[in-house]
């Protein structure tokens, strides 16, 4: 009888123990007791490290080689300081959107929120349809900047439609967690240009005291709005965190965000400020096509950019399809068919997208004054505007002492206006001439 219990007791001990890891990472999820997170349903989930190569990625992108450029309308010494505090800023905003999000989720017993759901929540019947548009509106041209981008580095603009097809085939890959080899492969090409970039920066380097450290007013705007333009990544932040095996890993001193934005930060401050000393006003929208021609190092490093250019359509275009594709199959009531095979309605969807991208950027192939009209309209808007927004809504009761919460959003939100309005002037007045 003593064999008998003990035979049902020892297999009970033995799925126990195979479970043991999953109870704990619901337990780390669940933070402190509060399980919502551990009822995420992933087919995919990404770890810490997977998501934070996704967040540098989304983050140090093809905008960093703009950085220069944003200097020369600041001038050396004021571009730096105000890239690292439009950089913190950023991050707060990120800071701000998250928190907020994990409190409407434990409020409202739902394991995850997109960005418009947390604009849903916080608001209720707030303006859900306005805060999608901008950011997928952001997204999207952002991609239309990567074809431009792409193309500028060679002579031919038909390099925009030959990069067009390639990056059909890359957006068929619909899973963030077969994205992670893409993004690190072009992490690492990004790197690997950049460091030829400072090879060259570096050969003969003017003193600083030849540059301006403060340019001037009227320029201030453009340097804002490339600045938010290459820092911003807000639109992949929502559907990185929703990912993630653990969620409560994202914020923290030296949790993901932190640390990804630490690294992505210091870059553009070096890659800025190197840049600008070394070229001067000479230098263009991208600092590679200010190496020299003819060289194979020179060419190599366009290279690297134009492919690192192309991997990353995958990740911006995972954002607006992320969050628009749902709502289309509910209207169009396909939400309870389940699609089979290697070609798909969704596939259709990406490569409408592709399409309008690549015709967006042939029309307008001005590579600073698209970048700066972007970064003023939809990213200062996504990034800055409305994370201060929701979190003065989401906190209207608990505003704290003083209500500094409410003091300290409204800055945030005026800082973003100003920005937005002036560098949409100065973009527009760049377009026209």
């Amino acid at each position: 009888m003593a064999a008998v219990i003990a035979g049902p007791s020892r297999k009970i001990s033995a799925i126990e123990r195979g479970q043991q890891k999953e109870l704990e990472a619901t337990r780390r999820i669940s933070a402190g007791g509060d399980s919502i997170f551990g009822e995420r349903s992933l087919d995919h989930p990404t770890s810490d490290l997977d998501t934070l190569v996704h967040l540098v990625k989304g983050s140090l992108g093809a905008g960093i080689l703009a950085m220069p450029l944003a200097f020369k309308n600041a001038g050396l010494s004021f571009g730096l300081v105000a890239t690292f505090f439009i950089g913190f800023i950023c991050t707060h905003c990120v800071h701000i959107l998250v928190t907020t999000a994990h409190g409407l989720c434990r409020t409202h017993r739902i394991p995850s929120l997109t960005y418009g759901g947390v604009a849903e929540a916080a608001f209720l019947n707030g303006p859900k349809s306005l805060r999608k548009f901008c950011t997928v509106a952001g997204r999207t041209a952002d991609t239309s900047v990567l074809d431009v981008w792409t193309s500028s580095h060679f002579p031919e603009r038909g390099y925009i439609a030959l990069t067009a097809v390639f990056i059909l085939v890359l957006c068929y890959i619909r899973n963030l967690r077969y994205l992670s080899p893409l993004s690190l492969l072009s992490n690492v090409l990004i790197l690997g240009s950049l460091g030829i970039c400072v090879y060259y920066f570096v050969q003969d380097l003017p003193p600083a005291s030849t540059r301006p450290d403060f340019s001037s007013w009227a320029q201030l705007p453009n340097f804002f709005s490339t600045a938010v333009f290459a820092l911003e990544g807000i639109g992949v932040i929502m559907p990185l965190e929703n990912n993630m095996k653990d969620p409560t890993n994202f914020t923290g001193c030296f949790r993901v965000l932190n640390t990804g934005m630490c690294v992505v930060i210091s870059m553009y401050c070096a890659v800025g400020f190197y840049g600008y000393l070394k070229y001067g006003d000479i230098v263009k929208g991208s600092i590679t096509l200010n190496l020299p021609e003819g060289e194979v190092l020179a060419q190599a490093s366009k290279l690297m950019v134009a492919m690192a250019v192309c991997f990353t359509y995958p990740l911006q275009m995972y954002v607006p399809v992320h969050m628009c594709w749902p709502g289309i199959t509910r209207r169009l009531g396909w939400n309870e068919i389940e699609w089979r095979g290697p070609f798909q309605p969704e596939h259709v969807f990406r490569f409408c997208c592709v399409l309008f991208t690549a015709c967006l950027a042939l029309a307008i192939p001005e590579l600073d004054a698209l970048m700066s009209l972007i970064g003023a309209i939809c990213l200062s808007a996504a990034g800055i505007i409305f994370p201060a927004v929701i979190q003065t809504v989401y906190r209207h009761d608990t505003l704290g002492p003083f209500k500094w919460i409410l003091l300290k959003n409204s800055a945030i939100i005026l800082f973003g206006l100003v920005g937005m309005v002036t560098g949409v002037y100065t973009s527009i007045l760049q377009l026209a001439r």
